[in-house]
């Protein structure tokens, strides 16, 4: 999650009182020993701190600081884009395309770029802009949400995804187009059901007049020179932010996952509690749904069903599982292609999701735009499985 949002003070209270004990102290109490007891029953208790210890500094290590190394860069290029013009012209670019696509007005071409190079909530400082919202009806705004999480942490996704070799150029570019498949699905839906919600007729828009927001850009004092290392150390430093934010997810989300995926490193199936071992729960689980996950994603071992599943709730922690496939073998170019659209239309949303819509007042669609969002992911993830097939054969 990015930590450089910033809003108008309409956040709901982070936290509110409730009963000192109460009924899920004993629900969480139990699935904690439920977890533990289980985990220390297949692994051995002695094993089980040992590797979470190892795994989790493991991930930190060779995975976290490498994810904000990432972001670091990726924020510095997405600096000097702003800064000079190369984010207006993109803008320019898509925003005739924003209409036919999205159907929504040309200005929301902003806000894909804007969440693009760096988080969904990001979406939420153009909300506040009345020259952003101006152009949308009430139905439309109901989409921001959906719109900034389809393509909220794209830049880091894809700059994670194209150092794990220039191999996977294509596959991550693919993944990119169908994360905009899944993404149009997702927006289409839910202005759909807004519009049933405001009584619009599905042909009225807003005509506005005027100065567009697009026609200016915001510059630093200064020099060429000045402005472009400005821009550049603003922009990394955003980055370490962006990657610290990650971290803590990352570390934990990666650590439980990857021990409740892999197996012992023993020859003989013991546990040597060494980083990285694990008790097979989730392939277990997901080997009834392979046949389905192989037909829609391509998926051809249930292991690599965590990376949607942790997508959810953190993209940056799924990123973190990419290499540690690769490196077993079982994830591919075509896995990667797909990864990249499920991580880029899925944006962890059912961590910001929440707060984002109760920050617009727009609470009232909080089970609308998670099912839409969750549609957009299983269909970025289809139409990138096909799409990089059908290139494969083409090429």
């Amino acid at each position: 999650m990015s930590a450089e949002v910033k809003t108008t003070g309409k956040e709901a209270p982070k936290y509110r009182e409730v009963k000192a004990i109460s009924k899920e102290t004993f629900v969480v109490l139990a699935a904690f020993i439920l977890l533990f007891g289980y985990l220390g029953y297949v692994m051995g208790f002695d094993k089980v701190f040992s590797i979470a210890m190892k795994t989790g500094f493991d991930v930190l290590i060779n995975t976290s600081f490498y994810i904000m190394a990432v972001a670091i860069l990726a924020g510095a290029c997405a600096g000097l884009m702003s800064e000079f013009g190369i984010i207006a012209l993109i803008n320019r670019i898509i925003s005739p395309i924003m209409r036919p696509l999205f159907g929504l007005p040309g200005a929301a071409a902003l806000g894909a770029v804007t969440t693009y190079i760096s988080d969904n909530p990001a979406i939420l400082s153009l909300a506040e802009d009345e020259g952003f919202d101006k152009y949308f009806t009430q139905a439309e705004k109901a989409t921001y949400v959906n719109l900034g999480t389809t393509f909220g942490m794209g830049l880091i996704v894809t700059a994670y995804m194209l150092s794990l070799g220039s191999e996977y150029f294509t596959a991550v570019l693919v993944g990119n187009i169908g994360a905009i498949i899944g993404g149009i699905a997702s927006v289409r839906v839910m202005l759909r059901i807004a519009k049933k919600y405001y009584h619009e007729d599905k042909h009225y828009r807003i005509e506005t007049g005027g100065k567009n927001i697009m026609e200016t850009r915001k510059i630093r004092n200064g020099g060429r020179f000045e402005r472009f290392m400005s821009a550049m150390m603003d922009g990394a430093r955003s980055g370490v932010s962006l990657g610290l934010a990650c971290a803590s997810g990352t570390v934990l989300i990666c650590t439980l996952v990857m021990m409740l995926t892999f197996g012992p490193a023993g020859e003989n199936g013991e546990y040597l509690g060494v980083a990285y071992e694990g008790v097979k729960l989730l392939p277990t689980i997901g080997s009834y749904f392979t046949p389905i996950a192989n037909f829609l994603w391509g998926f051809d071992v249930p292991e690599l069903l965590a990376y949607p599943f942790t997508a959810l709730g953190a993209v940056g922690s799924a990123m973190g599982l990419t290499q540690g496939f690769i490196d077993q073998g079982i994830a591919t170019a075509n896995t990667v292609a797909t990864f990249t659209g499920m991580g880029i239309c899925m944006s962890g949303f059912l961590s910001t999701h929440v707060g984002m819509l109760d920050t617009l007042k727009q609470g009232h669609f909080v089970k609308q735009a998670i099912a839409c969002q969750l549609l957009g992911g299983v269909v970025a993830g289809v139409a990138a499985n096909y799409l990089y097939k059908l290139v494969v054969l083409i090429f």
